[in-house]
């Protein structure tokens, strides 16, 4: 038993090895690297399920409305507080 997981071992390292030189092997600093970069960016690019535009600026109003909301609520309660504070260090 001992010794395949010895061999196991030994197989798995020389498996990680081979695949970090293959890794040092290929450098996108190079301009056959800085190709293969672009064309896979633009594969990836074409995969993107891109919104209808109407439901992007529906999204924004959306995010638009809820930050005015928070912010009402948060300078409501830090005015709220600081009217209470300024109340407490006065008395």
């Amino acid at each position: 038993m001992a010794a395949k997981k010895k061999s196991r071992g030994v197989k798995a390292k020389q498996l990680v090895k081979a695949e970090g030189n293959q890794k040092e092997q290929h450098s996108y600093l190079t301009p056959s690297g800085i190709r293969a970069f672009i064309q896979e960016v633009k594969a990836e690019f074409q995969k993107i399920a891109w919104p209808t535009k109407k439901v992007t600026t529906g999204l924004t109003g959306f995010v638009v409305l809820l930050v005015v909301i928070i912010a009402t609520y948060l300078g409501t309660v830090d005015l709220l507080l600081g009217k209470l504070v300024t109340f407490i260090i006065n008395s």
